[in-house]
């Protein structure tokens, strides 16, 4: 996979696309249309399409393994509980697509229309999409590069039919990649409410975390706030809590301080989170008192918060 060089200068810099440092990246293209090449016309057909969703949130991670696409799947259940509240989860892990076994969807098929593809539907009000669904079996190896992973991430901006959506949820691969630079770009013209960032308690973790961070500010994309995951163990016996990942330095609350994003919240660890991922069910159904269950939902609660004075703002607007 082609990285994003060290000293990328950013999509928004007059040299994006353009630097020394950039030849030879798979977006180079795409980020020397904002600074004078001809536009990618895709830019313009996406924000067409994307007026029918109200709020982009993507979710990022530094490392894999932090349970990124997990908490994405769970966020997905918790908006969608609300059956007013219509939402999307596109999985652009193009590699490594998890979304459709966390979700129960695992051998289901996308469908074609005139308007284009339909997501798959978990409920009436809560639809997903994934390179997944593309695939002839789970077992599949994606061996592609970086060009072909971009076409695939704008046909599903461009061509999938969302309809009217509250939320649009974008599980993204660790790292900050292809992937990452292709969904900000793309997006760009449409406004982004964020990026949730997921990283577990130790400092192996938080490093490229760091980095992610970095990113959000080098392309503008504000950051909704930091998750820790798996943020030590409750013992359903004896109600002891252990660490089972010590945050040798101070973990994800430390970090947030020092680089001045909130903390969303911690999650500890659950049996019943993995168990439910496999059966592809939602873990709020199966342990809806688990105090894991009740830190997913403050944090929900604040992402809700975090979106809803840029609602208001624009149904006031729309009213006057």
């Amino acid at each position: 996979m082609e990285e994003v060089p060290h000293d990328c200068p950013g999509a928004d810099s007059t040299q994006a696309g353009r630097g020394a440092s950039c030849q030879g990246c798979p977006n180079q293209r795409l980020c020397a249309s904002g600074a004078g090449a001809a536009p990618d016309p895709a830019i313009e057909e996406i924000k067409e399409k994307m007026k029918t969703v109200k709020h982009k949130i993507l979710i990022l991670s530094g490392k894999g393994g932090v349970g990124k696409s997990t908490f994405s799947a769970h966020l997905a259940h918790g908006l969608a509980e609300d059956e007013n509240t219509q939402v999307a989860l596109l999985d652009i892990d193009i590699c490594g697509p998890s979304i459709p076994k966390i979700m129960g969807l695992e051998g289901e098929q996308v469908h074609q229309s005139g308007s284009g593809w339909s997501p798959v539907y978990v409920e009436d009000n809560l639809g997903v999409m994934s390179v997944g669904f593309l695939l002839s079996s789970p077992d599949d190896a994606v061996i592609w590069r970086g060009p072909k992973k971009n076409g695939m991430i704008k046909q599903f901006l461009r061509d999938v039919d969302w309809g009217d959506v509250d939320y649009l949820l974008v599980d993204t691969p660790p790292g900050t990649s292809d992937e990452h630079l292709s969904v900000v770009q793309y997006l760009a013209a449409t406004h982004i409410d964020g990026a949730v960032i997921v990283t577990t308690p130790q400092e192996v973790s938080l490093q490229d975390v760091r980095k992610e961070i970095n990113f959000c500010h080098k392309v503008k994309l504000p950051v909704v706030g930091v998750v820790e995951n798996m943020s030590g163990f409750v013992c359903p016996r004896c109600k002891k809590e252990s660490q089972i990942f010590p945050p040798t330095t101070g973990g994800a609350e430390a970090m947030c301080r020092d680089l001045k994003v909130p903390l969303l919240g911690k999650v500890p660890l659950d049996p019943h989170i993995g168990k439910s991922c496999d059966k592809g069910q939602s873990f709020f159904i199966e342990a809806p008192d688990s105090p894991a269950t009740l830190a997913y939902r403050s944090i929900i609660q604040k992402i809700q918060e975090f979106c809803s004075p840029r609602q208001s703002k624009e149904e006031s607007l729309s009213s006057s």
